[in-house]
């Protein structure tokens, strides 16, 4: 099984899912803020589900590459951090959930930067 394909698939169908939960059940319930929180968590993580979809596609070129590896973890690490974050943020309005925020934006930022390096090294 190529996991990166399945948690890119994983993570795209739970942003629709997130996404129509928000369209549906939220609005009107929380905050108009914590709703535009609740609508970046799932923007980032359909953004993201792609960016497992394309490192699950290129494993399946480049099996066993340390680098798309360490890419696609880094980005399911992400996913967790940042979007798991706004929605509980949005959820509880209990503001040091948002200290966690940057971390799963940091290992966004690790994830495209091996996947640069891959690219570069691959290709």
């Amino acid at each position: 099984m190529n996991i990166f394909l399945f948690l890119g698939a994983l993570n795209g169908f739970l942003s629709v899912a997130f996404g129509a939960f928000g369209a549906h059940m939220l609005e009107g319930r929380i905050e108009a803020k914590y709703l535009d929180t609740w609508q970046t968590g799932v923007t980032y993580e359909m953004l993201h589900a792609v960016g497992l979809l394309v490192i699950g596609l290129l494993m399946a070129k480049f099996p066993g590459n340390a680098l798309l590896t360490w890419s696609g973890w880094f980005m399911l690490i992400g996913i967790i951090l940042f979007t798991g974050s706004l929605f509980v943020l949005s959820l509880t309005g209990i503001r040091v959930f948002g200290a966690i925020t940057p971390i799963g934006g940091v290992s966004f930022l690790i994830a495209w930067a091996l996947l640069m390096i891959a690219a570069v090294k691959l290709f």
